[in-house]
């Protein structure tokens, strides 16, 4: 994996790994066929597991033994072991059930303050289309302290988190069996051109969206 898309990111190879938020694709290189299992966790998750703030992992690549331990050792054991999906599933029910509330080095864990976690939550619902200031001011904090606060757990500014949410929809949009057109694809997720959506898209993918479609073409057909 390289925490980037033909920019030069050296590609590092993981047995298991876990990554935080990035503004920026992440390029996944296999030979040809890949096997595993994806956890997309919350930050709010990321910090009852890891037993850290999900900013910590920000842009970042990590092995997960390194923030598990014996116990990412025993979940990659046990998920290869498997044969059966209902096996895998249950393997990672217990073993993340036993990380909840330990942290990496066994310790406490302090919880992330309920304002920051509703303010992700907004941000999640709205998928980005939602004022900062707002959703500050109905949480009783400056927007600068919104800030703050959100970046030290999440990782990104509120901003930013819902630029990556609305390029979420976006892309979810575009990469839809009969995709919208492109003009479409902005206004639906919240873009106020179409122009400002090939800024968003270049900077997260690297690429024009009409260059990261024909390159999706090409995959689909390989």
């Amino acid at each position: 994996m390289a925490a980037g898309v033909d920019d030069g990111s050296p590609a590092t190879r993981f047995g298991s790994v876990a990554g935080g938020l990035m503004c920026r694709s992440v390029a996944i290189h296999h030979d040809g066929r890949q096997q595993g299992v994806q956890v997309s966790l919350t930050p709010l998750g990321a910090r009852a597991i890891y037993g850290m703030p999900a900013a910590e992992l920000a842009h970042r690549l990590v092995p997960l033994d390194e923030l598990l331990g014996a116990l990412a050792v025993e979940l990659v054991d046990r998920l290869r072991s498997a044969t059966t999906w209902a096996a895998r599933f249950t393997a990672l029910d217990e073993l993340l059930l036993r990380a909840v509330g330990h942290g990496a080095c066994g310790g406490h864990v302090r919880w992330v303050r309920p304002e920051v976690a509703e303010a992700w939550r907004r941000l999640v619902a709205a998928r980005g289309c939602v004022q900062v200031g707002a959703v500050a001011a109905e949480l009783g904090w400056s927007r600068r302290y919104l800030t703050e606060r959100f970046r030290g757990e999440v990782g990104l500014s509120p901003k930013t988190f819902a630029r990556v949410m609305r390029f979420e929809h976006a892309h979810e949009l575009a990469s839809a069996q009969d995709p919208l057109p492109w003009g479409d694809v902005a206004t639906v997720s919240g873009y106020a051109d179409q122009a400002h959506l090939v800024r968003d898209w270049r900077e997260f993918t690297g690429r024009s969206p009409t260059a990261w479609r024909r390159s999706e073409a090409l995959l689909g057909a390989g």
